[in-house]
């Protein structure tokens, strides 16, 4: 049976996240311990513990999906129920998370990257007032008509009927208005987010995180793995360091990647992160994939263990 992990985006956060795993499993604190090292601070703390205020910030959030992505695969292996992983795909932020499982990234590497993107987005967010909204219902073609009336950006294309919108805030709110008025979407949700990712509002951190990029090592990940930017699997270290830096500024083509996973066979996947957003979004892709989602000890122990 051909499986495949997922790890979670921004906005997947909560405060407690990855607790039980840290007092459960010696082989998740074991991450979480040179996570703080790595860091000089602690992400277990500001995980565990939040203020909520905290944990969103994108300069901490972006860490600490990276440390639990990481910690829950490494408590799978611990017990057991780890199985043979065919591919590895992760939303935005989870794209590192991924690559670092596929080998691309040193787990040190993958975390001071992602602690670097996440810091440049925030300085981002700091110097523009962007937001996103999600539109649910509508094409493609009726968010790139909607998207181009107002000078905004496609973010995120995650599911069928379910289409993200970044930009400018005044011109977004603008934007879910119209789409409103219209009647071609069945909701329109404007999303409690600091900043406008995936837009061109990020330019000035996907420029730095360019320059960033060039000193860090990447590898051929030894599993597939799959391009937020091209919807493709991605296998040379300069294709995975010219796409992740896109990435920053450029549409999140996460329909395309489970798509592409499914047509190499893998039907079944764990999603490693909160939320069960992943799982959610795959079952809109295709009713065919078979998504257990674990965050937590007690999910993790409900899995069973192999061999």
């Amino acid at each position: 049976m051909s499986a495949g992990l997922l790890f979670s985006g921004q906005g997947a956060q909560s405060v407690g996240m990855g607790k039980s795993l840290y007092e459960n499993s010696a082989a998740a604190r074991a991450v979480y311990d040179s996570a703080d090292a790595a860091l000089g601070w602690s992400i277990g703390d500001l995980s565990f513990n939040g203020p909520a205020e905290a944990l969103t910030e994108t300069k901490v959030c972006q860490p600490a999906l990276f440390v639990q992505g990481m910690a829950i695969v490494a408590a799978l292996k611990e017990t057991g129920r780890l199985p043979e992983i065919d591919a590895a795909l992760g939303l935005s932020l989870g794209e590192f998370t991924a690559l670092t499982y596929a080998g691309a990234f040193s787990l040190e590497d993958g975390l001071r990257t992602v602690a670097e993107r996440g810091r440049l987005m925030q300085m981002a967010c700091e110097a523009t007032n962007g937001t996103m909204v999600s539109l649910i219902g509508g094409t493609v073609e009726q968010v790139r008509e909607l998207c181009a009336a107002h000078d905004i950006d496609m973010a995120n294309l995650n599911c069928p009927g379910q289409i993200v919108i970044s930009g400018n805030k005044d011109e977004c709110l603008v934007a879910a208005e119209a789409a409103k008025v219209s009647r071609l979407f069945k909701m329109v949700v404007p999303l409690n987010v600091a900043g406008a990712y995936h837009s061109r509002l990020m330019q000035s951190a996907g420029d730095a995180f360019t320059e960033f990029l060039k000193g860090v090592q990447i590898n051929a990940p030894r599993i597939p793995v799959f391009s937020n930017v091209t919807g493709a699997q991605v296998s040379s270290p300069e294709e995975i360091r010219k796409n992740l830096a896109l990435q920053v500024t450029h549409s999140v083509l996460w329909e395309n990647d489970m798509r592409a996973a499914a047509a190499l066979g893998i039907t079944n996947f764990i999603e490693c992160g909160p939320g069960k957003i992943l799982a959610g979004m795959a079952k809109r892709i295709d009713r065919g994939l078979s998504v257990a989602s674990v965050s937590e000890w007690a999910e993790l122990e409900a899995l069973p263990i192999l061999g």
